[in-house]
């Protein structure tokens, strides 16, 4: 390990060392003094911005002392002087409550003191700058404004750009290349409305109020206690409560999103919580990419497709002109919480499709994941992942398990291509064929993915790069979820035709379309298919699953089989009126 990077946690070790019999001052002006002015401060400021953060040898040491949970807010620190004292005090909490964890309390005090008080809503670097050391900090902030304008003006913290411009002929040829770097977390926890869990406090607590996008479904089951949550730690949250059906996921639903945001005065300082499914993770981050032009955002999951998949994404989007994600964005949150409290309330035929997104990483990825899910079966979905009914307890820590793989594995393969500048992605897999029949067939996504997933698999072993016992583990696994194998749609071979060169459109020209290889939980990317050899695919395809259970058919498998609209009977951008409700703000126009 570079012992550069382990200097900054030597300092914070050294600031709380120093520091914290300080924070024990009753008079909060002076104990303000004593941390602000500490040069064990000065030093953990100053190597943070020196140092850069974004690095991952520094993630390394973070999580080699297990504490990578404090690593997002040293990444904030280091651009927190123009920030209120209120916030950076919060983020120091933060770091020291997950490095000296026996300090924390006497840190979390002080926080609450100082956003208490008038003094904790005035800037860091205006404190600093009318202290003793007025000349070092004024100097200092004004050779940030030349060296290091993200420590001194940060639009975001969450975000860093550089580039290099080269110019020739007096300027009439320039060429540029840009770089940008933008960091999230993801957390996989369980209870997190509770009044002493600390994650959405320790995000909202400084800006003293919090803009919450919720799916009206969400807002009933769970609405009473996110208000007690943020009313208990005294953030003023406003709500503004939207339908979320895929007939919902639209640029309309979207437009609204933008009218609210501004209504409220939304900036690109303070995130937008999003708390729901798979369609609003899309829309509202959608929403957030575009306002201010880019807006961050944390996603609070309540469904398992947001959960393991949606949530996370970068990829915020929404339909249009018949075709899924159609518009869209690459914007991830700053923050990704998957809670697996939420699925209690969820019925098995949402939970249901959630699982294809599970089995997807499990086949191109992560075969122990696979084998996991092999042995748990379909108790997964009549217990709620282990939050209800006889055998919950059971299930419990097979779930977490379950969710966290899955999550790590999407993770691993959606981060490291953000913006989709190749197309070797694992995680595209059942994803090649089903944007294309998903809507005319009034699927639910997960069916239509694991429609995709199946045939996928049946290329795979026809083009021998499967076996046939690996070949029936993956539709058994899939059947046995009761999840779709066939649909009646794909006797429509011009249509899954047409898919494919729409999707081919979408990747640059070539299929690239990931399906198993070699064995389970490895990935390889079919190439080219021509019509003739398709049509063929299709028809060995039906032959194969009609031996299957239910001939292949899924449970529930339609939008209406399980309460939502079919959104091949309403078109895209023709929902009904949004059953839209805000709380603290006026409606917007």
């Amino acid at each position: 390990m570079p012992a550069h990077r382990t200097d900054v946690l030597r300092a914070v070790d050294d600031l709380v060392d120093a520091v914290s019999p300080e924070l024990r001052r009753p008079d909060t002006e002076a104990m303000s003094d004593a941390l602000l002015h500490a040069p064990t401060l000065r030093r953990l400021i100053v190597l943070l911005i020196e140092r850069d953060a974004f690095d991952a040898d520094l993630a390394t040491a973070m999580a080699e002392t297990y504490a990578l949970d404090a690593l997002p807010a040293l990444r904030q620190l280091r651009s927190s002087l123009p920030a209120s004292l209120a916030g950076f005090v919060a983020l120091l909490h933060q770091v020291v409550r997950s490095l000296h964890p026996d300090h924390a309390p006497v840190w979390g005090e002080a926080a609450d003191r100082i956003r208490r008080v008038s003094l904790g809503r005035r800037r860091v670097l205006d404190v600093l700058r009318a202290g003793p050391d007025r000349a070092w900090w004024i100097a200092f902030a004004d050779r940030l404004t030349l060296d290091d304008p993200h420590a001194r003006f940060p639009t975001s913290p969450y975000r860093w750009s550089d580039g290099a411009v080269i110019s020739a002929e007096g300027g009439r040829v320039v060429d540029a290349t840009m770089t940008s770097r933008t960091s999230t977390s993801v957390r996989v926890t369980e209870g997190v409305l509770r009044a002493d869990d600390p994650l959405l406090r320790d995000l909202y607590a400084p800006a003293g109020r919090c803009v919450a996008v919720i799916d009206h479904n969400v807002e009933e089951h769970w609405g009473g206690e996110l208000r007690a949550y943020f009313a208990g730690h005294d953030i003023e949250l406003h709500t503004l409560v939207y339908r979320a059906m895929e007939v919902d996921k639209s640029i309309r639903t979207v437009e609204r999103m933008l009218g609210d945001f501004k209504q409220l005065g939304v900036t690109r300082a303070e995130p937008v919580l999003v708390v729901g499914g798979g369609v609003l993770s899309d829309t509202a981050g959608l929403a957030c990419a575009l306002y201010h032009r880019s807006t961050p955002y944390v996603m609070l999951s309540t469904s398992l497709v947001s959960g393991i998949d949606a949530g996370p994404s970068p990829r915020t989007c929404c339909d249009g002109f018949g075709f899924k994600n159609l518009f869209g964005s690459y914007h991830a949150p700053i923050v990704s919480i998957t809670d697996r409290t939420f699925l209690s309330t969820m019925r098995e035929g949402w939970l249901r499709h959630g699982v294809a997104e599970i089995i997807k990483m499990a086949v191109v990825k992560d075969a122990a994941l696979f084998s996991a899910l092999e042995a748990a079966g379909p108790a997964l979905v009549t217990t709620r992942f282990g939050t209800f009914g006889a055998e919950a307890d059971q299930l419990a820590p097979v779930s977490q398990d379950i969710l966290a793989a899955a999550m790590r594995s999407y993770v691993e393969a959606e981060y490291d291509n953000l913006y989709e500048t190749h197309q070797a992605r694992p995680h595209a897999y059942g994803h090649t064929w089903s944007p294309g029949f998903e809507i005319p067939a009034g699927l639910l996504h997960g069916h239509a993915v694991a429609i995709g997933m199946g045939f996928g698999a049946l290329l795979s072993h026809r083009a021998g790069w499967i076996d046939e016992s690996s070949f029936d583990r993956i539709l058994r696994l899939i059947s046995d979820f009761g999840l779709s194998l066939w649909h009646e749609v794909l006797d429509d071979a011009d249509l899954v035709w047409e898919s494919q060169q729409k999707m081919e459109q979408k990747r640059g020209g070539q299929l690239v379309a990931p399906v198993p290889r070699g064995a389970i939980g490895s990935c390889g990317y079919l190439e080219a298919i021509d019509r003739e050899q398709l049509v063929a695919a299709l028809r060995d395809y039906r032959r194969r699953c009609a031996d299957l259970p239910r001939a292949g058919r899924g449970i529930e498998p339609l939008c209406r089989d399980v309460g939502l609209e079919d959104p091949s009977t309403v078109g895209i951008g023709q929902a009904a009126p949004l059953a839209t409700e805000r709380e603290g703000a006026k409606p917007a126009a």
